[in-house]
């Protein structure tokens, strides 16, 4: 009872942390960091931060502080929350079994064609109750926001059906409404093709177009749309056609793109104007140059090419065009059974040899940017969301993804509350 009452009063009032060893990602970007500006992460040595009703009021140096304040312990350093950008967290039940096979060598297409992987999760949604999906997917969003977490984009695509996928963007309502985390809601109902529709996916596009998004447009269930854009899935063709048509009510597109072939989905994307261009494990030179010069945002999912056994996206060469390069978990129980931006955050500077100041720009501002947040998160600035992470005593920023099986992080911050 003491502890709540403690968390009740630190919301009514002012807090002001001083003695702060290194506050980290102090920037007010006007737009997506790209090339070596990526790498640029503006900090403040021996820092003072005062988070008020919920935001961040003030921060700077020390001999500026005309604060009193609570003192840090030494070599804590505060950043921005994660802003985690591709997420399927809504969704019934794991499957290990499918690991198991992949583990034998069956391929991401083979376990598909069989009937498994999205249309397995999609059979699952069918048999959940909301509120069971609610109570599930609530505690998974705890479990994120404990990691850093401290905004998150959420897709449905595990319902498949007029019913399944309303179902889930009500889940998504549901923890929006429930949640002080930042979440915005992607309408993914062009995930997969059922069984019925597989060798005729005129009716299910018609769906999709004439009776779910006037719905979820009346409802206000999605912010954005999406389409897994992949051979076998949905055609760069079919992706347009099912975009357009949630043009027409306000949804933008983010897009899966690119995970196993290279079939023209960036190309469409970029004609969308696709707020982000999610995946790119497999790029053509050519998809490279045209993401250097796409004014949206290139998010890299490292820890599903980590579970799939795949190539890594190919960071360096993206960064190095110029792209806008995001960072993200692909949350999912088939291909990233994990939410911990942290792991992922390792997995780039490890794996795709990003810079640690990189990674962090990518799963913080240029994350925010990918969901439209930009003025609520993804850095230490005044008037943003105080979503805060304060790590344990480590000695600088380049030790978090060092340090890929330690949890650095002290405390999470969520709207000027920590959690």
């Amino acid at each position: 009872m003491e502890y709540i009452l403690k968390l009740t009063l630190a919301a009514m009032s002012s807090r002001v942390f001083t003695d702060i060893f290194q506050i980290a990602g102090v920037l007010g970007a006007s737009g997506p960091l790209r090339g070596k500006d990526l790498n640029q992460m503006p900090t403040i040595q021996n820092g003072y931060l005062v988070v008020e009703d919920g935001e961040i009021a003030d921060c700077g140096l020390m001999e500026n502080c005309n604060y009193r304040g609570e003192s840090l312990p030494h070599n804590t350093i505060v950043l921005p929350a994660w802003c985690d950008s591709h997420t399927h967290l809504v969704f019934a039940e794991s499957r290990e079994n499918e690991f198991v096979q992949k583990i034998k060598g069956a391929s991401y297409a083979e376990i598909a064609a069989a009937g498994g992987g999205i249309l397995n999760s999609a059979k699952k949604i069918e048999q959940y109750s909301e509120d069971q999906l609610f109570l599930l997917a609530w505690k998974r969003l705890e479990e994120i926001a404990l990691l850093g977490t401290g905004a998150v984009e959420i897709k449905s695509g595990y319902g498949l059906s007029f019913d399944g996928e309303l179902k889930m963007l009500k889940v998504i309502q549901r923890l929006k409404e429930k949640s002080n985390l930042i979440i915005k809601s992607t309408f993914l109902g062009a995930h997969a093709f059922p069984q019925e529709y597989r060798n005729n996916h005129g009716p299910y596009i018609q769906m999709l177009i004439h009776d779910l998004l006037p719905v979820i447009a009346r409802e206000k269930l999605a912010d954005y749309v999406d389409t897994f854009c992949e051979k076998g899935f949905f055609s760069p063709e079919e992706m347009e056609t099912v975009c357009n048509a949630a043009a027409a009510f306000g949804l933008k597109p983010k897009l899966h793109v690119n995970q196993l072939n290279s079939i023209g989905a960036i190309q469409t994307g970029i004609r969308l104007d696709a707020i982000s261009l999610d995946h790119l494990e497999t790029v053509t030179d050519k998809d490279i140059s045209d993401l250097g010069n796409f004014k949206g945002i290139s998010t890299l999912l490292p820890s599903a090419a980590f579970f799939l056994r795949m190539n890594m996206p190919p960071a360096r060469k993206l960064i190095e065009s110029n792209a806008a390069v995001a960072l993200a978990t692909d949350y999912n129980p088939g291909s990233s059974p994990s939410g911990n931006m942290n792991f992922v955050v390792s997995l780039a500077c490890i794996q795709m040899k990003m810079l640690p100041e990189e990674a962090l720009n990518a799963a913080t501002i240029n994350g925010a940017f990918a969901m439209e947040i930009d003025k609520q998160a993804g850095s230490v600035s005044v008037s943003k969301k105080a979503n805060l992470i304060f790590t344990k005593p480590i000695p600088s920023i380049n030790y978090i993804p060092y340090s890929f099986g330690q949890n650095v992080i002290d405390k999470v911050m969520i709207k000027g509350e920590f959690i």
